[in-house]
């Protein structure tokens, strides 16, 4: 390597995939190196993930043929249009590629994102009330949304209706020319994803419903299927805090609660895939009854249809919604802040066991009014109890309002940057 300017720490190691060869883990230890610190120089490429130069030219080489990576040329140094090895040089320079030295210029390599376009992911995530559609590209931005209410339609009916939406969504919203991956589906419940199979959603009535067959029958493409807490924990070890690379624990709390754990950049999934069902964990001075007949059940003392259904019934909102709760609290509604709170210092205090067991190195709460203000996050934090250990590591999503949409699409994104070599 010529100079001496300093790197920054190389790139975690790619989590193993059954059956990957060399060319795919070099493959993604690539693309994972170019999303974690591009745009750089493909001569930085090789200290930053442990490759020889030869292997890093052979992958960039490929990952450029797919529309992975694409050129960042500087406004010096005009992208290269001659010859088949276009893209294939491997520079001398840092990270900022504009300097310019002997031989090739040092175009900077990047995701091929943004205004130069590049494939996209679409996501869906089935809620009970309603479905979220997305388009979220290679880093993991959401370029379109669109929320389609269920209406009360029978479970029987509703992959249809979703599936028709979705395909009004993508035809409408698809910037032309930029190729779509795939559809990346997330939805709470007991979710295969080896088969795309919804084993058990009761609150949805879905029982061995083969979603992922369904959807991409009607809609044409591949479709990927994960329960929604292991999908965001999946987002956040690609485009979070770089710590939940090391170890994450991921709390779900909405009309359904869901927990996922993901160490060295893999999220557990357990026999049959059913780990994460969180619903019964009992919550250390609760007494809310619950339907298995025990009291203080998670699912029973802080879920949306729980809470929303207090809200209604203490004469705050007019019908059961979270979302009308937090709003009548953003506009000073003392109750409205109250019931939310109660429901902050529950949270808490489920974190807490889970901390206790799993002790990661961040622990990620997607519950709607902690992610919308920080004050009911730090209510989680307190509750949870030992500051100095475990509220620091008590975080939000990294996407904000939008984890669901990127982590419905980052269902398909991640198998991708595990093994891109299957575009290559």
């Amino acid at each position: 390597m010529i100079g001496t300017t300093p790197h920054p720490p190389r790139s975690p190691p790619v989590p193993p995939t059954p059956g990957d060869g060399r060319a795919a883990a070099n493959a993604a230890a690539v693309l994972r190196t170019v999303l974690s610190h591009g745009p750089l120089a493909r001569s930085d490429i090789p200290q930053l993930c442990g490759l020889s130069p030869a292997a890093v030219s052979r992958q960039t080489t490929a990952l450029l043929r797919a529309g992975l990576l694409c050129e960042r040329p500087g406004p010096d140094h005009p992208p290269a249009t001659t010859g088949p090895g276009t893209g294939t040089g491997t520079g001398t320079g840092t990270g900022s590629g504009t300097t310019p030295g002997p031989g090739r210029p040092r175009i900077p390599l990047d995701l091929h994102t943004g205004p130069l376009g590049g494939p996209l992911a679409a996501g869906l995530h089935i809620g009970v009330p309603a479905s979220t559609f997305s388009l979220v590209d290679l880093r993991g931005r959401v370029l379109a949304r669109r929320a389609f209410p269920h209406a009360g339609r029978s479970p029987g009916r509703l992959p249809a209706a979703i599936a028709a939406e979705l395909g009004r969504f993508l035809q409408e919203s698809k910037p032309a020319g930029r190729p779509l991956l795939g559809l990346g589906a997330a939805l709470g419940g007991w979710v295969r994803p080896a088969d795309g199979t919804v084993v058990r959603h009761d609150a949805l009535g879905w029982h061995g419903l083969p979603l992922g067959a369904e959807l991409s029958d009607r809609l044409g493409l591949p479709v990927s299927v994960d329960n929604h807490a292991r999908a965001v924990a999946h987002a956040e070890i690609l485009f979070g805090r770089p710590e939940a690379r090391s170890s994450l624990l991921h709390l779900f709390i909405g009309n359904v609660v869901d927990a996922a754990f993901g160490i060295e950049g893999t999220v557990h999934q357990g026999p049959e895939a059913a780990a994460g069902d969180v619903a019964h964990l009992p919550v250390p001075g609760s007494r809310t009854p619950c339907a298995c007949g025990r009291t203080g059940c998670l699912q029973a003392s802080a879920s949306d249809g729980v809470i929303g259904a207090e809200a209604v019934r203490r004469g705050i909102v007019p019908e059961p919604s979270v979302n009308l709760l937090v709003d009548a609290a953003a506009t000073g509604d003392p109750r409205a802040d109250r019931l939310l709170r109660e429901r902050a210092r529950t949270v808490g205090r489920a974190a807490a066991l889970l901390l206790d067991v799993f002790n990661p190195a961040v622990m990620v709460v997607a519950e709607l009014s902690s992610i919308l203000h920080e004050g009911y996050l730090d209510e989680i934090r307190a509750a949870a109890g030992d500051q100095d250990r475990y509220g620091r590591r008590i975080v939000a999503p990294h996407a904000g309002p939008a984890v669901l949409p990127v982590a419905s699409a980052t269902v398909l994104l991640a198998p991708l940057f595990r093994d891109p070599s299957r575009l290559t």
